[in-house]
């Protein structure tokens, strides 16, 4: 299984000086279920190459991945926003680990007076298969899907089309 790493990446040497690599525990932790798993990622490209290869490889490796899997812990990129719509054009799972009360998941949140018990970015929510809590509920989501993945029902393009219908006939 090809599973690719969609997340924050730094923007410059001076940036990744103190950068703590994000994808290492989440390699680990996967391999630990999917001891097979190859992993792919858009660090293995410098922005030096230029605007279209860095796009490009990115949206290759999507094209190639069996799963992306989402690194949503802290505040996400324009970049990785992009890369979870296009896995949906390409049809691929999308897997984001948001854990509770983060930049893109809050507990008990007030909107305009009404409180809701759970909340999660809307895009994201509708972007993904499933909001894993952990990389270790990523890594079990992921193990499963690959024992069946016919039984998941895996999010395309049209997510998009039926989310403004809903909207247009419910407003």
């Amino acid at each position: 299984m090809k599973i690719v790493l969609l997340g924050s990446i730094p923007k410059g040497d001076d940036i990744r000086e103190n950068w703590v690599d994000w994808k290492i525990p989440y390699i680990e932790t996967i391999k630990n279920l999917l001891p097979d798993a190859e992993f792919i990622h858009g660090d293995a490209i410098s922005d030096n190459a230029g605007a279209e290869m860095v796009v490009g490889h990115d949206l290759s490796m999507i094209r190639q991945a069996d799963v992306c899997v989402v690194d949503a812990q802290q505040k996400i990129g324009a970049g990785t926003a992009q890369e979870m719509i296009i896995a949906k054009h390409f049809r691929k799972p999308v897997v984001s680990v948001i854990p509770k009360d983060t930049h893109h998941r809050k507990t008990n949140a007030t909107f305009h007076g009404v409180k809701m018990d759970e909340w999660v970015h809307p895009f994201l929510k509708v972007s993904s298969d499933y909001v894993a809590d952990s990389v270790e509920d990523a890594a079990k989501w992921i193990h499963k899907y690959s024992s069946s993945p016919q039984k998941l029902s895996i999010k395309d393009l049209k997510i998009y089309d039926d989310v403004i219908a809903k909207y247009e006939a419910e407003r």
